[in-house]
């Protein structure tokens, strides 16, 4: 079966709760309770757009069922965790987490971050033929420039595909929209993650990410810039 949102979580009452308080918005959710039943999940051939994933899982970690999910899908992992050190959240991005929500959380919160995230996946699937031509028509025209390939959420450079994770392509589409011009962090937060008051590290960490794979030279970067106090500005 394919659902909206697998959540993997062994406080078996809290994730019922969300995935009933999801469904009641038409968001279909299932849930399992440990690291092994994940697997099974899409081992017997389930789906899911995203997943919502603990830490601390009865029956192993939740940062190496991310790592090991990561070598065959892309979908995007909102990590959910009660742990609250910033470290955590550093790992968790850094081995390919989208986003990182501290536990006790919002459910009307938590469901609006899912939302956006699954919204923001709808709409590159709808104009993924129109923007896939444009992105290989710029390619063509100057191979030095920088476009995007929603078909498989990747961006373009020199001729090259570049293989991105969920977020960062999210980010990556946003600082392109807005391409040669200061983007506040604060429309960062909003547009991306759904929140103005998200951390920054959170930010830092995926522009970092973004830097490595775009830049020659990330600790100099000439592609996307900081504007210090303000933002970035992605140059192209």
């Amino acid at each position: 079966m394919h659902y909206n949102c697998l959540i993997v979580d062994d406080e078996t009452e809290l994730a019922q709760t969300t995935a009933e308080y999801f469904k009641m918005f038409e968001v279909s959710t299932h849930y399992v309770d440990s690291a092994k039943a994940c697997y099974a999940f899409f081992d017997e051939g389930n789906s899911a757009d995203l997943i919502l994933l603990d830490i601390n899982l009865g029956d192993g970690s939740g940062f190496e069922v991310c790592k090991r999910l990561r070598e065959d899908m892309q979908l995007p992992i909102l990590f959910i965790s009660a742990r609250q050190g910033d470290d955590d959240v550093l790992i968790a991005l850094s081995i390919g987490g989208d986003d990182y929500v501290k536990k006790p959380y919002s459910l009307s919160v938590l469901l609006a971050k899912v939302k956006v995230t699954l919204k923001r996946l709808t709409m590159t699937e709808t104009s993924e033929g129109s923007t896939d031509t444009q992105a290989e028509d710029d390619a063509k025209e100057d191979k030095e420039k920088l476009s995007l390939d929603p078909k498989t959420m990747s961006a373009v450079m020199g001729g090259v595909k570049i293989a991105l994770k969920a977020k960062e392509y999210a980010l990556l589409s946003c600082l392109y929209e807005h391409r040669n011009t200061i983007v506040k962090k604060e429309v960062l937060f909003d547009e991306v993650w759904g929140d103005a008051f998200f951390s920054d590290s959170t930010l830092n960490v995926h522009i970092r990410k973004l830097r490595e794979k775009l830049e020659d030279n990330p600790n100099e970067p000439k592609i996307i810039k900081t504007v210090w106090g303000t933002g970035y500005y992605l140059e192209v």
